[in-house]
C-alpha cells in the first residue's frame, strides 16, 4: 500500500483528534483543580454526585443527538470523572470507569499534577492519633458533650426539622460511637428537635473520628465508607439507612458556612494527621524499630 494511500491520512486525521482529546482532557483537569480550590476556600465538599450525573446526562443526550453509542460515551465519561476525582484526592467509585481510567492515555492525565500536596500532608505528621486525646476527652461531662452537639445538630438540620423531613425519626434512637475517641452518644428526635444524649439506640453507626470527620464534611461518601467497613452499622438496619438517605438529601449549602468551612478543615486536618501517622509507622516496619 502506497505512502499516499487514503488511510494513511485517515489514520493521521484520526490521530489528530486523539491528540486533541488528550490535549481537552489536560485543560479539563485544570478547571477541575481551579473548581477543587475555590470549593475549598468556600468549605464546600469537593465531590458532588449532582454533578456528576449532569454531567453524564448531557454527554448521553449529545451523543443521541450525534448519533454515538450513549453507553459507550457514558462510559468514557465516567473514567473522564474518575480521573477528576483522583485529581482532588478522592477514591473512585466502582461504576465511574476504573478500567477505563487505567487506559494508558487516561491514566498518564493523572500525572499531570500530584494528586496530593505532599507538604501540606506533612504539616500536620505531628498530631497524635484520636486514641491518645481518649482520656483528656472523658474529662469533659456527657452532659457538656451533648449540649454541644444539641446546638451543633440545631444548625445543621434546621432546614429538615422545618420542612419535616425528619419527622420519619420521630421517638427513634440512633447511636454514635466513635471508638478510638471513646465517645459514645444517643439521638433522639422528639419535640421539633433532635436530642443528644445516652442509653440504649435501636440502630448505631460506628466509626473512627477521622472518618466520621471525613463524612460530615462530604469529602468522603457513605457508600464508600460502609462498603469498606470503615464504618459500621448495628441494630435496626431500615433505621440506620433511613437517617443516612435523609442525610445524603440534605443540602451542603443549607449548613452554615462557618460549619462548613470548620468541617472541612477538620477533616482534612485529621486525614493529613492519620496518613503521617501511616507513614511513619510504614517507615518504622521497614526499619525494623518500634513507632
Amino acid at each position: 500500500m502506497g505512502s499516499g494511500s487514503p488511510l494513511r491520512f485517515i489514520r493521521s486525521g484520526i490521530d489528530r483528534i486523539d491528540d486533541s482529546f488528550v490535549v481537552l482532557l489536560a485543560l479539563r483537569q485544570r478547571l477541575v483543580r481551579a473548581a477543587m480550590r475555590t470549593k475549598d476556600e468556600t468549605g464546600m465538599p469537593r465531590r458532588d454526585p449532582g454533578r456528576e450525573i449532569e454531567v453524564r446526562e448531557r454527554a448521553r443526550r449529545l451523543a443521541a443527538r450525534l448519533d454515538l453509542d450513549a453507553v459507550g460515551v457514558d462510559r468514557l465519561m465516567a473514567g473522564v470523572i474518575g480521573i477528576a476525582r483522583q485529581a482532588q484526592g478522592l477514591p473512585s467509585d466502582a461504576d465511574q470507569g476504573e478500567a477505563l481510567a487505567s487506559a494508558p492515555i487516561i491514566a498518564s492525565m493523572t500525572e499531570l499534577t500530584p494528586i496530593r500536596d505532599r507538604s501540606a500532608n506533612d504539616r500536620w505528621r505531628w498530631l497524635p492519633p484520636p486514641k491518645r486525646l481518649a482520656p483528656f476527652l472523658k474529662l469533659l461531662p456527657q452532659r457538656l458533650q451533648c449540649r454541644v452537639l444539641d446546638t451543633l445538630v440545631a444548625h445543621a438540620l434546621a432546614k429538615p426539622i422545618a420542612d419535616g423531613s425528619l419527622d420519619v425519626m420521630f421517638d427513634r434512637r440512633l447511636g454514635l460511637e466513635v471508638p478510638d475517641l471513646g465517645l459514645r452518644w444517643v439521638f433522639l428526635f422528639r419535640d421539633g428537635r433532635m436530642h443528644a444524649g445516652d442509653g440504649p439506640a435501636d440502630a448505631t453507626v460506628r466509626g473512627g473520628a477521622t472518618d466520621l470527620l471525613l463524612l460530615a464534611s462530604r469529602l468522603e461518601d457513605a457508600d464508600t465508607l460502609f462498603f469498606q467497613r470503615r464504618l459500621v452499622l448495628t441494630g435496626d438496619t431500615e433505621l440506620g439507612l433511613t437517617a443516612r438517605n435523609l442525610l445524603d438529601r440534605l443540602d451542603w449549602a443549607d449548613l452554615p458556612l462557618g460549619l462548613r468551612i470548620v468541617l472541612n478543615h477538620a477533616a482534612r486536618i485529621a486525614q493529613s494527621a492519620r496518613d503521617g501517622h501511616r507513614r511513619r509507622i510504614a517507615a518504622s516496619t521497614t526499619t525494623g524499630n518500634t513507632p
